[in-house]
This record gives structure tokens, sequence and C-alpha cells, in this order.
């Protein structure tokens, strides 16, 4: 057994990082819809939210990547553990990896070159599709994604937890060092 597979301990270790990524973007999610209703005067936590989630997004597109890779690939223990069910896999996770990366990448995107036309109507259009994409998969795996976390501890935990702990920190580094970035639009001049 490789050290790199001892250390995250194989599938069942990427089960439970993508859980512990799913269960940290829930809450941040969250605080990130709140602010919707009232984006006019919550739009500076909007947007610091938006780029926070940006690392823990990258974590858990990259542990389900990872996943679909050595699936593909037939690695044995990541076969044995199943795809995921024929219309998460094939229908649901391309339309939520395409609309998280339209959505995140627009709003990036907002920041480099504050406008109101084009790309923010991608943005709230990408938004939409995310959102129905999300809540679908959200409520397949809201329970699996519990229980794998309530699950008796397996090696590498420490090796998990440093990488959510490192992808919320980059996520706040990359917040906080956007965030300047955001002032034509909290000054008002875009209009959202």
């Amino acid at each position: 057994m490789s050290y790199r597979r001892r250390l995250l301990s194989g599938a069942k270790g990427n089960a439970r990082l993508t859980a512990l990524a799913g269960a940290i973007l829930l809450v941040l999610l969250a605080v990130e819809g709140a602010t919707i209703p009232w984006l006019g005067r919550l739009l500076s936590v909007h947007i610091f939210v938006g780029m926070l989630l940006l690392g823990p997004v990258a974590l858990k597109l990259g542990s389900t990547g990872y996943r679909f890779v050595r699936y593909y690939t037939r690695s044995r223990e990541y076969v044995e553990a199943g795809p995921p069910a024929p219309l998460m896999r094939v229908v649901v996770a391309p339309i939520l990896v395409l609309s998280t990366l339209t959505l995140f990448g627009t709003g990036v995107a907002l920041l480099a070159i504050p406008h109101h036309g084009l790309v923010l109507g991608l943005h709230k259009a990408s938004f939409i599709v995310w959102f129905a994409a999300c809540g679908i998969h959200v409520l397949a795996y809201f329970g699996r994604t519990f229980r794998e976390l309530l699950e008796h501890r397996i090696g590498g935990e420490a090796a998990r937890v440093t990488l959510a702990v490192s992808a919320i920190t980059a996520g706040v580094a990359v917040a906080a060092a956007t965030y300047r970035f955001a002032s034509p639009w909290l000054d008002g001049r875009v209009h959202h």
C-alpha cells in the first residue's frame, strides 16, 4: 500500500473527504444563499463568502474528480465501492459541475471586470441551473454524507481535516486578497 493511499485511506477515505467537503459547503452555501434576498445590503458579504467558497468548492470538485478518475481507470477498491446512481452520474453531476464552474467563474469575472451586462446575466442564469442541480444532489446525498461523517474513525483523519482546513484557509485568503476589487459594486458604480 502506497504512503499516499495509507495517509488518506483509499476509497473509504476519499468518501469521507468528499462528505467533509460537502458538509462544509452546505454551511457556507447556506450563508451565501441567505444574502440573496437582501443583496443590496449584504452584497459585501455575498462577494466575500462567494470568493471564500472557491477553496472548499475546489476541494469537493477535486475529491469527486479523483473518485471519478479512479473508478473509470478501474481501480479495484473504487470499482467495488460502485458508481453513483445512473441519473446522478449521467445527468445531475455533469450539469452540477458545469453550472458550478460557470457560477463561480462568472463571479470571479464580475470582480475582475465589474459590469452588469452579459457576464452578470450568465451569473444569474447559472445560479438558477446550479440551484436546481445542487438541490437534487443535496437531497440524494444528505443522509449518506452525515452517515459517512459519523461512522467510526478510519486512518487518515488528520490528513483529511488538514485538507479541509487548508481549503477554507485558502478561500479566506482569496476572499481577503480580492475584496478590494468589489469596490465598484459596493460604492454603486455598478448596479446589480
